[in-house]
């Protein structure tokens, strides 16, 4: 992750050379990525890799303090999600297919750091892998998942 600029802004996005994808997100984030607490930290074209943080509230914890395994789950799919989504052009979604996520220790609330990259892209599918890492670099949890590509249609 480069140590630069950090972007904010949709306009800092785009003078990075930021694809459509990561602008979307600066333009109108999804509710759920809101949620969750998402924050964009870099993007490497070369590698197919998105770095995040997630500001995880005390709203996506469970009973005993942890963040909710589920909600570990929705972190690592947004993060390969965008991972994917680099190469796609405006009007391209990328649906997840599957999804498997191993988790390795309790996260709990606070800045927690995930990276998602593209492992191989086909014409119709790609295969993705994530981390999720605390504070001090212990991983958390790790995740796999399988998505297909869709072009939307121009409404009439």
């Amino acid at each position: 992750m480069s140590e630069s600029v950090t972007v904010t802004t949709l306009e800092q996005a785009k003078d990075k050379g930021w694809p459509p994808n990561i602008q979307a997100a600066f333009k109108r984030m999804s509710p759920a990525s809101r949620y969750l607490g998402l924050e964009i930290l870099d993007v490497d074209m070369e590698t197919l890799t998105v770095q995040v943080a997630f500001n995880a509230s005390e709203e996506l914890c469970n009973m005993w303090g942890g963040v909710q395994g589920g909600m570990v789950a929705a972190m690592l799919d947004d993060v390969m999600s965008f991972a994917v989504g680099l190469d796609l052009n405006w009007g391209q979604i990328s649906p997840t297919l599957e999804i498997k996520v191993s988790m390795l220790a309790p996260a709990r609330p606070g800045r927690l750091y995930a990276s998602g990259t593209v492992i191989k892209r086909g014409k119709s599918v790609g295969f993705i892998e994530s981390e999720l890492k605390d504070a001090d670099g212990n991983v958390l949890a790790t995740g796999s998942s399988t998505a297909t590509f869709v072009t939307l249609k121009k409404k009439d």
